[in-house]
């Protein structure tokens, strides 16, 4: 009785971040729209999936944490004609809605919501690298050693070219470095920190 009271509390934790993590992403998206108030017409989502990994000893990351990497992004073309010759680029605001399958420690999941900064290099009409930087929220679901919330913040810096096959469809391909720790809300705190090596198209 008592372990099926607590896997349904679990079960309705999960629901309720899901509930809520969707719900803020959807919000963000009507607030950049409604207070930017600006043409969409080159805002585009895209979709990408890849591999991440913590190292021990990097800073004072403990645990070699393996995840695999699902990632639905919404980016809104902030300021277009920036800079000029080889740095001529544009500004997006990108939102994301990531989730980390774990595949280490058990097989469970982290889940989030990240807005970021993203500048690209424009003046090839093929080849665009970009760079971007930001940060959002991350609820762990996994039991993780040294992790002591369930709600961690997270910050990250990429660096990423752009593939671009037509006017709508481009590849993407990405790496980046990823923290995650609890700011000291709660002990114990030993930070993730990790790098993420991503693959995606945008459509």
């Amino acid at each position: 009785m008592g372990l099926a009271h607590i896997k349904l509390n679990r079960t309705q934790r999960q629901k309720s971040v899901g509930r809520v993590l969707c719900l803020t992403f959807f919000l963000c998206m009507s607030c950049i729209s409604s207070v930017l108030a600006f043409d969409t017409t080159q805002d585009e989502w895209a979709l990408l999936g890849g591999y991440g990994q913590s190292f021990p000893g990097w800073g004072l990351t403990e645990e070699r944490v393996q995840t695999v990497d699902i990632v639905p992004r919404y980016s809104h073309l902030t300021i277009d004609d920036m800079g000029s010759g080889w740095y001529a680029g544009k500004h997006d605001t990108l939102i994301e809605l990531p989730l980390h399958v774990v595949t280490s420690h058990g097989t469970s999941a982290m889940t989030g919501l990240n807005l970021l900064a993203c500048y690209t290099f424009t003046a090839n009409e093929t080849w665009q690298p970009y760079l971007f930087g930001g940060g959002g929220l991350v609820y762990s679901f996994a039991d993780i050693p040294g992790m002591g919330s369930d709600l961690n913040g997270n910050y990250q810096f990429a660096l990423g070219l752009r593939q671009l096959l037509d006017s709508k469809h481009t590849l993407l391909y990405e790496a980046r470095y990823h923290h995650i720790s609890n700011a000291g809300t709660k002990d114990p705190n030993v930070p993730l920190n990790s790098i993420k090596v991503l693959v995606g198209f945008t459509f």
